[in-house]
């Protein structure tokens, strides 16, 4: 233990190698024995390494009473340490999992401060990582989850680092205690209602007790998985690329594959890489819930199925599946005056439209298709609007929110769509930015 105890900094350091030129260091400090050592580790290390700018954060969840002293012991350890600290409040939204929510809080504030090229650095160690692969495991989790925890991913617009997974709680303890360190003890890590508490105090020290080693070899397991989802992202990759073809209604903005490509995968290799692409835009369902996928594969050709997800809906239209969220989901108020045709016209729930060019006269009004609509072509005559929706094959759910450009009661554009979008000789056009808002990540 003496000697691992002594080679921690040079671990540490090693660990951290590839973010020295890092414009910032920031050490989530909780104020427990892990954070409390690796913030005593990279202090001194401070003093002999040229290391980037080094500060701390202590998240206040404020749902204990024991819990108000913590950010002075926290303030106290970090000026003695000659290291500047941020204390930030927050507020746990009260639910189901009172763990998951104040995670959750946790991880927004992490996210807001970690600007580009800043680390965030926390403490989670070997035993940490064998608790999260067993406590999956018993949730039946698929190879990503049982991958644990990984050593680094994206958080806000830098990086997060664990750079002690390699390290047991035992040398963590030793060294606290060697250089006599004082560290906060949170009753609620005590508290065998938690079902993560329950392995570490209880499963644990059995296994441990029967199998020294158990910790060691499952957080060697939870690399040889992690390395597997390595192998699954890659072929979700290409598996995408064949599906993330050009398509005429780019300008919607939103993500969507074509499904041809994806239907002739095995059914695993279609989760997979489907599963790859929904990831940064919603909660994955669970694999009941999967039955989802294949009820929008299989509907009739004319259908246009849904598979509603946490976080928004994926339609099947026009030969493709589409990720709609935010104000797609929002029904758009029919109709509005428009009042000053010279500038844009803001839409309710519907992005904006504006002309370019010339701007028709008289009185005009924004409608939505209700049914039943008709518009002169200036070779075609009459066409009802139905028909010509078709022949485009805009998608079904564009069609109830494309802008309509009504004189009194003659039709006289529909937005973006070339050739409908204005006068045959192109005096104006009427264009539909569809929505303000990022389709992207939720």
């Amino acid at each position: 233990m003496g000697q691992s105890m002594i080679d921690l900094p040079s671990r540490l350091l090693r660990n951290l190698e590839p973010w020295r030129n890092a414009a910032h260091w920031r050490v989530a400090f909780s104020g427990g024995l892990d954070s409390t050592v690796l913030l005593h580790l990279l202090a001194h290390l401070a003093k002999s390494e040229s290391l980037p700018l080094l500060s701390a954060v202590h998240i206040h969840h404020g749902l204990q009473a024991v819990a108000d002293a913590w950010p002075q012991h926290c303030q106290s350890v970090c000026d003695a340490l000659g290291v500047p600290l941020l204390i930030e409040r927050v507020t746990v939204r009260s639910g189901a999992s009172l763990e998951r929510a104040a995670r959750d809080a946790r991880y927004a504030v992490f996210s807001s401060l970690t600007k580009a090229n800043d680390v965030l650095l926390t403490g989670q160690h070997r035993d940490d990582q064998a608790e999260t692969l067993l406590f999956r495991l018993l949730r039946g989790a698929g190879v990503r989850g049982l991958s644990a925890m990984p050593r680094q991913r994206s958080v806000g617009q830098g990086t997060l680092i664990r750079p002690l997974l390699d390290v047991s709680r035992a040398e963590l303890e030793a060294y606290a205690q060697a250089h006599q360190l004082s560290w906060i003890e949170d009753p609620s890590n005590q508290d065998r209602q938690f079902s993560r508490n329950y392995l570490r105090h209880q499963v644990m020290p059995l296994m441990t007790e029967r199998w020294p080693q158990a910790q060691t070899s499952m957080a060697r397991s939870a690399a040889h998985l992690r390395e597997a989802q390595g192998l699954l992202d890659e072929l979700a990759q290409i598996d995408l690329t064949q599906a993330a073809t050009a398509h005429e209604f780019e300008w919607l903005g939103l993500p969507s594959l074509e499904l041809a490509p994806l239907a002739m995968l095995s059914a695993a290799r279609q989760r997979n890489a489907l599963s790859h692409w929904l990831e940064p835009l919603t909660r994955l369902p669970d694999t009941d819930h999967w039955s989802g996928w294949s009820d929008l594969c299989e509907a009739a050709h004319d259908a246009s199925p849904i598979w509603r997800l946490a976080d928004g809906e994926l339609h099947r239209s026009a030969g493709r599946v589409w990720w709609l969220s935010g104000e797609w989901l929002r029904t758009p108020v029919i109709g509005c005056e428009w009042q000053t045709p010279s500038s844009a016209l803001r839409l309710a729930d519907n992005g904006r439209v504006m002309f370019s060019g010339q701007t028709p006269a008289g009185s005009l009004q924004i409608r939505y298709r209700q049914g039943g609509e008709v518009m002169q072509l200036a070779v075609r005559g009459h066409r009802d609007l139905k028909r010509l929706l078709n022949e485009r094959g805009v998608p079904c759910f564009v069609r109830g929110r494309l802008p309509l450009l009504f004189r009194s009661e003659e039709l006289l554009a529909v937005a973006n769509l070339a050739g409908l979008d204005g006068p045959e000789h192109g005096a104006w056009k009427l264009h539909w930015q569809p929505t303000d808002e990022d389709q992207g990540l939720s």
